[in-house]
């Protein structure tokens, strides 16, 4: 018979051990872009298949960070755009090598931002 695997949570030291590599993989990938944007997008790919392996989400501050489509490092300037539609209230993240286009929301920042002053008061 097979036997299975177990499922479930992860034990929190390897969820805490991979949220350490994907942010060192994401700081050397910020640091060798000038240089070698092709390593970066490595280091982005091998982040991603830790958080694929171990079942562990990226950030959300990673998150923004990459492409989804190509999966290219991004640097605003550089090989993606970044604008803003005040209207819908969102910002619009283009990569510049595949043109996918990420649409995030402002409004709970706005709210976030808001309520952590009131705290303050």
């Amino acid at each position: 018979m097979f036997k299975k695997r177990p499922r479930g949570k992860k034990k929190t030291w390897q969820v805490e051990i991979a949220e350490e590599r994907m942010h060192i993989l994401f700081s050397e990938a910020d640091r060798r872009f000038k240089t070698y944007p092709d390593l970066s997008d490595r280091y982005v790919e091998m982040a991603r298949k830790i958080s694929t392996k171990l079942n562990v989400p990226i950030p959300c501050e990673l998150k923004r960070q990459f492409c989804k489509n190509c999966g290219a490092y991004l640097v605003y300037g550089a090989n993606a755009r970044q604008r803003v539609n005040s209207e819908k209230q969102y910002v619009i993240m283009t990569c510049l090598k595949c043109n996918h286009k990420k649409r995030i929301p402002y409004t709970d920042e706005k709210k976030k931002a808001r309520k952590e002053k009131e705290k303050k008061d």
